[in-house]
């Protein structure tokens, strides 16, 4: 191993990074004062030995284990009212990028006198908020993809409305990140790739979003080259900790970047799953090079960029589409969104959902809903050329 994988780092918030780390966990929740720890996780890990572990080193802990893939409404509100009757006054979210909005979410609203939706991510809607009422937040990743540790929003879905909101507040950052590769090595093979691509696609958003911002830029690109080595390392061999702990750091690094905006991959997906609850990073990764088809006219010089850092033989846009869509056949991602169960039965709305979405702003080129749609259409089919 030729690095180090162990460090402390504040950027953009506490990060206690290597293998092993997660056994400082009341230790952290001790330096933010949190003595009753609501532990907000997903179905699937709530068995599980990690888990079971994390809840041993935080004996006057709760559980709040509900949370869906594509987390809802309903779920912070049940959790919010588990956190309330507990008496807690912290929360450490555990687990994939639904559980950390989701917690992340019931720390925020655990002190609001205003709804859920007062808070979305519309102009100053954030001022809104009572700062005082936001509870401190311990975050432990156990996937390397959204990156919502080190996020100051979160990703709810509207069940009424089949949206999904983006709810902001500066302070709704984790005080605390615990980054600890062990806890991602029995991630399915399928998992690793899913939320790899996703840490790769907000990458590459945030890096050809609109306006200047030479800090995310710079995180971006890192990200991406991170990605490029050690993803596939990572789904070969699952058990390789500093590839490991290279993509958790490339999907934080992805996270911080796209404070900058993200773009029309995300603006889809994101009614995409709340349509057809699919997989989230799955989506974006399917959607991606029906995207970069549709920018490819303003993405040309960025494009160039990314591929002599990835050490490409002919750096320049069309190498670089090749190689993405060598590195999805590669980790077994599939090239259309109807092998993952969409149809085009709701395109029109999808269009419409996709042009309100706050990512199709940073779009490089504007995007409408007709656009929009036209990349959906295309993506269900897997064609293409109808995008170009």
């Amino acid at each position: 191993m030729s690095t180090p994988l162990h460090g402390n780092w504040s950027y953009p918030t506490r990060i206690w990074a290597g293998p092993g780390r997660s056994a400082a966990l009341a230790e952290a929740c001790a330096q933010l004062r949190i003595r009753r720890p609501l532990i907000v996780t997903d179905r699937g890990l709530v068995q599980h030995p990690m888990l079971q572990s994390a809840r041993s080193m935080l004996p006057d802990a709760a559980l709040f284990g509900e949370v869906k893939g594509n987390p809802t409404a309903s779920n912070v509100a049940d959790g919010l009212r588990t956190y309330h009757q507990g008496h807690h006054d912290g929360v450490v979210a555990f687990g994939g990028g639904s559980a950390l909005d989701t917690g992340k979410a019931v720390a925020f609203m655990s002190g609001q006198k205003r709804p859920l939706w007062d808070f979305e991510d519309v102009d100053d809607w954030w001022t809104r908020a009572d700062p005082a009422g936001i509870a401190p937040v311990v975050a432990v990743p156990t996937t390397a993809g959204t990156g919502s540790e080190v996020g100051r929003a979160a990703v709810i879905l509207n069940e009424e409305t089949h949206e999904k909101k983006i709810l902001f507040h500066p302070q709704m950052m984790p005080a605390i990140v615990i980054s600890d590769p062990e806890l991602t090595v029995g991630l399915p093979r399928g998992i690793t790739a899913a939320t790899g691509m996703d840490a790769f696609v907000h990458c590459f958003e945030a890096f050809c979003a609109r306006g200047f911002h030479p800090f995310a830029d710079g995180l971006a690109l890192e990200g991406m080259r991170l990605i490029a080595r050690y993803l596939p390392q990572a789904c070969a061999d699952g058990r390789d900790i500093e590839a490991r702990a290279n993509m958790l750091a490339a999907a934080s690094m992805g996270a911080a970047a796209f404070q900058k905006g993200l773009g029309a991959v995300h603006a889809i997906a994101h009614p995409v799953g709340s349509w057809f609850d699919t997989h989230h990073g799955l989506t974006n990764a399917v959607l991606l090079p029906y995207v970069m088809r549709h920018n490819r006219p303003v993405i040309a010089a960025k494009s160039e960029l990314i591929a002599r850092l990835l050490a490409l033989a002919h750096p320049g846009f069309d190498s670089l589409f090749d190689w993405v869509l060598e590195l999805r056949r590669t980790l077994g991602i599939p090239h259309s969104l109807a092998e993952i169960g969409v149809d085009v039965g709701k395109a029109s709305v999808i269009g419409e959902q996709a042009a309100r979405d706050p990512s199709a702003a940073g779009n490089p080129t504007p995007v409408d809903a007709q656009a929009l749609e036209r990349i959906f259409r295309a993506a269900v089919a897997g064609d293409l050329q109808a995008v170009g």
